[in-house]
């Protein structure tokens, strides 16, 4: 459309030239009506603007029939009925009906209203433009690796789920898979917006589309074709941006009432100047087009659309994807952030969060001689200390004591690592109100012996994720309350609690009672989000007034969540809700640019400051309607993610 717009643009620019030079009026006002007069000049004029008005003036024709015919007059409807009634006006006159040849206005418009469209036009595609560089984020062919070990390039659409393929240094992954040999870090900011590398080692997931940025790896192709993260996020980016808007409904009401009131102002305005006034019907018929072309509702018709189309592209870009519009525009209203704890708040592994010192022994000592022993287990609490340290020797003589712990021989010291009870049962006491004070905030408390004596104490919990903090104080700021349900016993959700400083909390909350939970909340008043991970949350999302699934990782179909956090950070939440108010006060401005101005332009262009000498002519009514769509336009592009 934009260069169906600019071809026609350019046919009616060079027709406007002869247009204007032979037009009375313009000879006249400039001095030169007699050396440009010739026989038959103004049956060219008139052949020439019957080609201007058919085809410049073509897209505005076939919209007001179409418009007519829906019977929903609108834009179209007013600059079709402007640009005909001038041209069928002004053949009368060179047909020889008396007044005045109002072409050169003719053709001036319809230049206006073709630049305008065009801009417009080119405003949506770069507002979309987020879809085209996602699209070109994929490589276009991959290096397969066959089954007797040879690599061969094949095209992306050739591949399938199985399928191994090569990923040499700097290229793009050609589609998601799970890397089984190699490490790297991979450059995943197009996707999620985090600019941050990520490290990949053999087990991780990769998407496709990222950026392979060190090492070479290989991976087992998992996801192709539809199934895709990069196909999913275009796809929901895509919804996204053709979902209608709640506001969008205004701005087609408030267009339906400003069509009935140009036209309304229009016939008012030619019967006043007929009937109060002595001037030429050529006159009255000017202020009339003049009134039907400024009020045109065509900024109106965009000052929705173009937001909603930048505000999709800009979250898109940072990882928020936005599948329900209704649902987003409603967070700008938000009370209340239901968070689930798991996964969410906390980063849904076991960690180390204390270390309690008894015997002299240093905090990174007893760390890394218990994570010696524990290098040899398979155990959770294991896992989480070994993930607190970078280096440990190797253990010898490892035995696992049964539901109790393990302990091993490290560099010649017997060490321990085991539960409160193996304590109790070796007759040894230890009586630290710090380590009571763990235990009684929920977590996992763990001794550490050396050589039969308690050097310490090691608590493990879920750990919270450094994010969460400065998401919940940035809600806080905005004045919303935090609120967070876990199936988690009482003390471990009074020391989350504690410590992200919350509002609220549900505790020993089973997945299937978190929906009650979330229209308890309701039930007080509250416009409310749920925060979860999109699985078990399912139900807490759906009731929810926005549903959030965050951590979506290359799983982004949540059929349940209204907008879905492609990061696992809940920076995010307070990131969308910003969004959306930022949003919601861009489509006002662009409402007021688009219609506000008629207060002022409409009775300008009616002749109301004709005894002042301030006289409006079609194209200028139809420049200031033009600029209401610019300012419009560069107004949406502004909108940026705060």
């Amino acid at each position: 459309m934009a260069h169906d717009f600019r071809r026609r643009l350019w046919f009616s620019l060079i027709l406007t030239i002869p247009i204007l030079a032979l037009s009375p009026m313009i000879r006249e006002l400039l001095g030169i009506r007699e050396s440009l007069a010739f026989t038959g000049d103004l049956y060219v004029l008139a052949i020439l603007s019957t080609g201007l008005f058919l085809y410049g003036g073509w897209p505005f024709l076939t919209g007001l029939i179409r418009e007519t015919r829906a019977r929903r007059p609108g834009m179209m409807t007013l600059v079709g009925m402007a640009i005909s009634t001038a041209f069928a006006y002004s053949t009368a006159v060179v047909l020889g009906v008396p007044g005045q040849i109002f072409y050169w206005e003719l053709a001036t418009l319809v230049d206006v209203m073709l630049l305008g469209h065009w801009v417009e036009m080119r405003s949506v595609m770069g507002a979309s433009r987020a879809l085209e560089e996602l699209a070109r984020l994929m490589p276009s062919d991959a290096h397969r690796i066959r089954n007797d070990g040879d690599v061969e390039d094949v095209p992306l659409d050739d591949l399938k789920r199985g399928d191994r393929l090569l990923v040499k240094p700097g290229e793009k992954i050609p589609a998601d898979g799970e890397i089984y040999e190699g490490s790297t870090s991979t450059n995943e900011s197009l996707l999620t917006g985090e600019s941050k590398p990520v490290s990949k080692s053999e087990g991780d997931d990769v998407i496709g589309g990222s950026i392979n940025e060190e090492g070479s790896i290989k991976i087992t192709v998992g996801k192709i074709g539809e199934d895709s993260f990069l196909s999913q996020v275009i796809g929901l980016v895509r919804e996204a941006q053709e979902s209608k808007s709640r506001t969008q409904a205004l701005a087609d009401r408030a267009a339906g009432w400003l069509t009935g009131i140009a036209l309304g102002s229009a016939a008012i305005t030619m019967l006043l100047w007929l009937l109060l006034s002595e001037t030429e019907f050529a006159f009255a018929l000017e202020r009339t087009v003049t009134v039907m072309v400024t009020a045109c509702p065509h900024a109106l018709g965009l000052a929705i659309p173009l937001v909603t189309a930048v505000s999709t592209s800009l979250a898109a870009s940072n990882g928020l994807l936005i599948r329900n519009r209704a649902a987003f525009e409603t967070a700008r209203n938000l009370d209340a952030v239901i968070f689930d704890k798991t996964g969410t708040l906390t980063e849904g592994t076991f960690g180390v969060t204390d270390v309690v010192e008894l015997a002299g022994v240093g905090r990174d000592e007893m760390l890394r001689l218990a994570a010696s022993v524990e290098s040899e287990s398979e155990h959770p609490i294991a896992r989480g200390i070994l993930s607190s340290v970078d280096e440990y020797p190797a253990p010898q003589d490892f035995t696992s004591i049964t539901g109790k712990g393990a302990k091993g021989k490290v560099e010649g010291k017997t060490v321990h690592v085991v539960s409160p009870n193996f304590v109790e049962e070796q007759g040894l006491t230890v009586d630290d109100a710090r380590i009571q004070q763990l235990q009684q905030s929920g977590k996992t408390v763990v001794f550490v012996l050396i050589d039969g004596e308690v050097a310490g104490a090691i608590a493990l919990a879920d750990r919270i994720r450094p994010a969460s903090r400065d998401a919940v104080s940035r809600l806080h700021e905005m004045g919303i309350q935090t609120i967070m349900l876990t199936g988690d016993n009482e003390r471990v959700a009074a020391w989350v609690q504690s410590e992200l400083q919350l509002d609220e909390y549900f505790a020993e909350v089973l997945p299937d009672g978190k929906a009650e939970k979330v229209k308890e909340i309701q039930r007080r008043g509250l416009r409310v989000a749920m925060t979860g991970d999109g699985v078990n949350d399912a139900p807490a999302l759906a009731t929810a007034d926005l549903g959030v699934a965050i951590g979506a990782g290359t799983d982004v179909a949540v059929e349940t969540a209204d907008v879905v956090l492609v990061r696992s950070d809940p920076e995010d939440v307070p990131a969308i809700i910003n969004l959306a108010r930022s949003t919601y006060r861009k489509m006002v401005q662009n409402l007021w640019w688009a219609a506000g101005y008629n207060i002022f332009a409409i009775p300008l262009a009616a002749g109301a400051l004709y005894w002042a000498g301030i006289i409006v002519g079609p194209a200028v009514g139809a420049a200031l309607m033009s600029l209401s769509t610019v300012i419009v336009a560069i107004n949406a592009r502004l909108l940026k993610l705060n």
